[in-house]
């Protein structure tokens, strides 16, 4: 039977959850793409969507008063290059900077002084990146992200604390975020939380089923409320409802929330 194979990967508190937030007239499915949809690589244009999760993405597009939508600190762009979904999912990019919605996208206008922080945090942060093996500097609307999942554990720490202190010495008012292997800077604050509260709006969903992996995903989690799911992938304290071990068994609980979500 469709998604037998899956229920049975999915632990019996989690299915009983899974279970209630299908039952919701309007449901928003938001996911975290690197590490939830999609494995960590180690060359993150690489990164894909597992089959059996696209497969249960795709299910659910289908379904009436049912909305998806990728959460991700990955530029829009680079968002869209690597999930290759339709416009059908939303997306939001740089932790809520970038947005694409069903209205027209929202476009990032950084003001003069953000223009010139800008400028001296690349200037900062090429620096460090300049003079440490497999430590690469990835530009972001409204600030820079320091790669470090090449590097060794020691240049990925010296990397880390000098373009910390460096950083924040240069730049005022500087938004520091820490992630898997990368160290997100930014002139602008937003985070994915605050991306949830407008996901949940934009499409006036009645209960939101968050899945994430990552530090960043917490925010998320913690904007969740009575009526709503969150699902943590992986190790690592969280604040989230349950949680699974891998993509692997993220895409089994995709599986089961769309035989459910069929069913209503």
């Amino acid at each position: 039977m469709p998604g037998e194979q899956g229920e049975a990967a999915v632990p019996e508190p989690l299915r009983e959850a899974l279970a209630a937030i299908a039952a919701t007239p309007r449901l928003l499915v938001a996911l975290d793409f690197d590490g939830t949809l999609a494995p960590q690589v180690d060359r993150p244009e690489n990164a894909r969507a597992l089959p059996e999760s696209r497969a249960a993405v795709e299910r659910m597009l289908r379904l009436p008063a049912t909305r998806v939508a990728l959460v991700s600190g990955r530029s829009l762009a680079d968002l869209e290059r690597v999930s290759r979904f339709g416009r059908d999912v939303l997306l939001v990019g740089s932790h809520g900077i970038e947005l694409r919605l069903d209205d027209p996208d929202d476009v990032v206008e950084l003001s003069a002084r953000e223009q010139a922080s800008m400028a001296v945090l690349a200037e900062v942060l090429e620096q460090v990146a300049g003079t440490l093996d497999a430590v690469w500097l990835e530009e972001k609307p409204a600030g820079y992200a320091l790669h470090t999942r090449l590097a060794t554990d020691r240049r990925s720490r010296v990397a880390h604390l000098v373009a910390l202190s460096e950083a924040q010495a240069e730049v005022e008012d500087l938004k520091v975020r820490l992630g898997k292997n990368v160290i997100e800077f930014s002139v602008r604050s937003t985070t994915k939380g605050e991306a949830v509260e407008h996901l949940r709006r934009s499409t006036k969903a009645t209960g939101v089923f968050y899945a994430g992996d990552d530090v960043t995903d917490e925010d998320a989690f913690a904007a969740l409320g009575e009526g709503d799911l969150g699902v943590k992938i992986g190790p690592g304290d969280t604040v989230a409802d349950q949680r699974v071990e891998d993509p692997a068994q993220a895409a089994a609980v995709l599986t089961l929330l769309a035989d459910l979500r069929e069913q209503h």
